[in-house]
């Protein structure tokens, strides 16, 4: 909620001399002017918990904050101008002192109390977002001949809002903990803000076409299928999904292995479903910056190019995720590698048979989860030459 300095609020003095400056925003006006329609009025009380009774200024002067310092808060959470209009509750007010008494105590700097009120206010927003596209909207339709969705929609929030809220804060500490604890496991300091990771892409072929062919429901089904899909099976397997956007999704892994088994699955359980078009996915290992949820970096732009020259139903990956995979003996070094290794536990197995020896005493067949084919070298744009590796499955998936 940008917010200007002029003070129009009833009983209060213009404040300091601090300027703001509006700029346009796209996200959800949560704090827009005051509405007339009683229900809408009922819906909002419901929801924040508290009426409106303070103006941008009379809350920042009630937060003991600098009306810039308040102005800057609320534009990182995405809120939109409202001018000096009475729209604020005390839950504003509170949030106000909480983030500010955070910097004040130095356990925050500004701009990182900055960092935390955008990333809540966009991970939030598009939550809320889904919820009442999706979810509200199905659940409100009217049960009986004569009545409005509207009429439905207050005793059911009034019902879900007590336990929504929990839900999400026991889904945000969960992954607070799985976040720290990937933190703290970092080698060292420098690890922990600029750590290695297998990043990839996977990508829907010919989804522009499809654009043009499909009906927008029909579409929007599809849209949400894969990105269903890819969530479940990227968590079911030790990865994170990172982002989504619409045909295509970025997800993360720790290790080489763990990440090759997300991409194989995913192209698998595509090709199982007649509905959906070919994947293709691009892997890269190496260092990534990790910003508010997203990551950065050459290794992610690798990602990206090895999925546009990637072949359908395929997986592409650069050599040092080839080296990774081969390091921790997920892949042999080479197919010859293999064969000898092969060769070589048969040769055992015979002469601990005419040695009268029990053949299961001698050493076991490495077992190799992936198998790696050199590509041709090619030039990548922006990044040079790259041998990319295609990725493929030795023997059945495991689970």
């Amino acid at each position: 909620m940008t917010v200007d300095d002029t003070n129009s609020g009833e009983g209060t003095d213009p404040p300091p001399e601090e300027s703001v400056h509006s700029t346009p925003h796209h996200e959800v006006d949560h704090t827009a002017e005051p509405t007339h329609d009683p229900l809408a009025i009922r819906l909002e009380s419901l929801i924040l918990g508290a009426d409106r009774r303070y103006t941008p200024f009379q809350a920042a002067r009630t937060a003991g904050v600098s009306m810039d310092l308040a102005s800057r808060f609320w534009r990182a959470m995405g809120f939109a101008d409202i001018g000096q209009a009475k729209a604020l509750t005390e839950a504003d007010v509170l949030a106000l002192r909480r983030l500010a008494g955070l910097v004040e105590a130095g356990l925050l700097s500004e701009p990182m109390a900055i960092q935390v009120a955008r990333s809540t206010g966009q991970t939030t927003a598009r939550l809320a977002e889904w919820q009442i596209d999706s979810f509200l909207e199905g659940l409100t339709e009217p049960p009986e001949p004569g009545m409005t969705r509207t009429e439905v929609t207050y005793p059911l929030v009034e019902l879900l809002l007590p336990e929504l809220q929990e839900f999400l804060v026991y889904v945000w500490r969960r992954q607070l903990a799985a976040a720290t604890g990937r933190v703290v496991q970092a080698a060292d300091d420098e690890e922990m803000v600029d750590r290695r990771l297998a990043v990839g892409f996977a990508d829907l072929v010919g989804f522009t076409r499809l654009t043009r062919r499909l009906e927008e429901e029909e579409l929007g089904e599809l849209v949400e299928a894969f990105e269903t899909t890819s969530a479940d099976l990227v968590a079911a397997h030790g990865g994170r999904l990172i982002k989504t956007l619409g045909d295509e999704v970025l997800f993360a892994a720790d290790d080489a292995g763990t990440a090759g088994e997300i991409a194989l699955r995913l192209v698998e359980a595509m090709a199982q479903d007649t509905t959906m078009p070919a994947l293709r996915v691009g892997i890269a290992f190496g260092t990534v910056t990790t910003r508010m949820g997203d990551v950065f970096g050459t290794t992610v732009n690798l990602a990206s190019r090895l999925t546009s020259i990637a072949p359908k139903d395929a997986v592409l990956v650069d050599g040092a995720f080839a080296q990774e995979l081969t390091r921790t003996g997920d892949a042999p070094a080479s197919e010859a590698q293999a064969a000898e290794e092969a060769a070589a536990a048969a040769e055992r197995v015979r002469t601990a048979e005419k040695e009268g020896r029990r053949p299961d005493e001698e050493p076991p067949l490495p077992t190799y989860r992936f198998g790696l084919q050199p590509m041709w070298q090619r030039p990548v744009r922006g990044l040079g030459v790259v041998e990319p590796w295609l990725l493929a499955r030795r023997g059945k998936p495991a689970g």
